[in-house]
């Protein structure tokens, strides 16, 4: 099994000089990659980097949350503004899935199990990582998962189904529940609103228990910066919290600690 292990050229890379790039870096423009998943049309947004280094560039998957779409979630969440070094990918969900302001799933989304509406969001995640590499390089022992409410429910389907695909993840305002039992150790980052109408906080803080158990991470142990707190884990994995006042919302500084987490963690 692949084990992650952290990075230590990468682990200087602060989040000022991530903030500093989002301005600086001239990077290429967005395309639309079309792929055909069961004969059903699935649409991904690319934002390629401008630099690619030898071994390819580390990949990002980004999740909208229920009812969003990729547009939205480039423009809200703006990950490759945070890692220009990185190819970052927002997927486009579908509709037919019920939301908790979305009872019909007449909105996009995501499958919130395995086995749900036929996989069909997991055999899209397999389309994309075997298509993406035929044009663009793609470093694969550097691929990561953000997501986004619905969409970070779907990352920790991810977790408990594609663990050999990823080196790490990003969970903001959902809940992973017993999908997170048993998992493979990866280092994850998992942001909660205090106050978040959707998504109870006492549910969230939960699923950061079970992680805590999948990699043996210890609170006592934490380093504290603000609002992110980072625990050190079994085989060289991090257990990374943001616990902030707010509400449902991906706060900024949440996606840069992200990317800070994912820059120090490539699979073996």
């Amino acid at each position: 099994m692949n084990i992650p292990t952290r990075t230590p050229t990468t682990f200087l890379l602060s989040l000022f000089a991530l903030t500093l790039a989002s301005t600086s870096f001239a990077a290429p423009p967005p395309r639309t990659e079309i792929f055909r998943v069961d004969g059903v049309r699935r649409e991904a947004l690319v934002y390629p980097t401008a630099s690619v280094p030898v071994a390819g560039a580390p990949l990002v998957l980004v999740f909208h949350g229920h009812g969003g779409n990729v547009r939205h979630a480039a423009s809200s969440l703006r990950v490759h503004l945070a890692w220009p070094e990185a190819t970052v990918v927002y997927l486009q969900g579908l509709p037919g899935v019920p939301g908790i302001t979305d009872p019909a799933g007449i909105k996009t989304g995501w499958q919130k199990n395995p086995g749900e509406q036929g996989n069909r969001d997991l055999r899209f995640v397999d389309a994309v990582l075997a298509g993406l590499p035929r044009k663009y390089r793609i470093d694969a022992q550097r691929v990561f998962a953000l997501g986004h409410s619905n969409g970070a429910r779907f990352v920790h389907v991810l977790w408990d189904q594609r663990p050999a695909a990823f080196a790490a993840f990003c969970s903001g305002a959902a809940q992973g529940g017993p999908l997170i039992r048993g998992n493979a150790p990866r280092s994850i980052l998992m942001m909660i609103g205090e106050n978040d109408p959707l998504v109870p906080a006492a549910g969230q803080l939960l699923s950061i228990d079970l992680a805590r158990r999948v990699l043996q991470s210890d609170p006592d142990q934490a380093e504290v910066d603000g609002f992110l707190s980072t625990e050190p884990g079994v085989a060289g994995t991090e257990l990374a919290t943001y616990i902030h006042p707010g509400g449902h919302e991906f706060p900024a500084e949440a996606v840069e600690a992200a990317v800070a987490l994912f820059a120090r963690h490539r699979l073996d």
